[in-house]
């Protein structure tokens, strides 16, 4: 076998589901707008590791998900925290007094919460766009790392570099558990990358087009309607950001190629417009945040049968790796 870990009767064995408790190495992203409790619960039901999303949510938001997640599934789900976002302070109290299990961290320093986090008994992960820093994370005491190529949808690394770089570059820099995500949808491009280093997969465009989502069905579907070519990296200056290309996408670029400063940018984007277009369906004036990989999301469906498909093609693939 060309990766770590083994099948076993009804999953597979390795550090990853090791470490979560999970029955498959597949990990569902936590988006903002799009991930709340129904989605997370959906994916750990079946077999995978659901995020809840708290990017876009308030303290007593996360909360409220956290205790419906609880109530809807007996398997592990995690809460991934964006640590660049207000009440981060808040968010780790409730994450603490709930006894979320696992948190992935993101767009911050992991040496900020990890710590904290971790005398509570709770699995730290954080999400990095370079082997640099996956290495920092190691060295931050984060029990695993999710590696994003700059495929991916949402807020991405400045380094442009594909996960078919990033994965055996992040391999080799650490020791501890290392998760591919950005341009992964399907059991063949999880076997691939598995073969490359990663032990387990992270997939955030693919979930989006799922009942449980929390997006609005007008941007589901214009997921399901993009083809080769319909995103763009923007703001790579400010916060690179890949979406839909859109009238909002377009003004982005103008002001950039303008050479607009980043007091003009910020004026430019103002507020919500992450909401705008993922939650509530604005498809011209919204952020419309997804991945490279949207132009082979073909369909909307539930959230467990996406998880058993990606499963089924792995093992396929595994066995029979030169019938694709």
């Amino acid at each position: 076998m060309l990766f770590e870990g083994k099948f076993t009767e009804d999953g597979f064995d390795n550090r990853i589901t090791q470490l979560f408790g999970i029955q498959y190495p597949i990990i569902q992203a936590g988006m903002i707008w799009n991930s709340g409790w129904r989605l997370a619960s959906a994916v750990s039901n079946a077999g995978g590791l659901g995020i809840i999303g708290a990017g876009s949510m308030y303290p007593d938001i996360l909360l409220g998900h956290i205790q419906k997640c609880r109530q809807a599934t007996s398997k592990p789900f995690a809460v991934n925290l964006p640590l660049l976002y207000p009440d981060i302070d808040k968010h780790i109290a409730n994450i603490i007094a709930e006894k979320v299990p696992i948190v992935f961290t993101s767009a911050g320093n992991p040496k900020t919460w990890t710590a904290k986090l971790k005398e509570h008994g709770i699995k730290v992960v954080h999400v990095v766009a370079s082997a640099k820093f996956a290495k920092k994370c190691e060295d931050a005491g984060c029990d695993a790392v999710v590696a994003e190529g700059f495929e991916a949808g949402g807020h991405n690394g400045r380094e442009e570099t594909t996960t078919l770089c990033l994965i055996p570059a992040a391999r080799q820099a650490i020791k501890i558990p290392l998760i591919a995500a950005g341009g992964i949808a399907s059991g063949r491009s999880m076997f691939a990358i598995m073969a490359l280093g990663a032990e387990a997969v992270q997939m955030g465009s693919r979930f989006v087009c799922t009942p449980e989502a929390t997006g609005h069905t007008a941007f589901k579907e214009a997921v399901v309607a993009a083809n080769e070519g319909d995103t763009v990296l923007t703001l790579k200056y400010l916060i690179p950001v890949r979406l839909i290309r859109n009238k909002f996408s377009e003004q982005v670029s103008e002001a950039e190629t303008k050479g607009a400063s980043i007091t003009d940018m910020v004026q430019l984007l103002g507020k919500g417009r992450a909401k705008q277009g993922m939650f509530e369906g604005n498809l011209e004036d919204g952020e419309l945040e997804i991945g490279q990989i949207s132009s082979l999301i073909n369909d909307i469906k539930p959230a467990a049968e996406i998880v058993k498909e990606v499963w089924q093609e792995f093992r396929l693939a595994a066995n029979m790796p030169f019938k694709f």
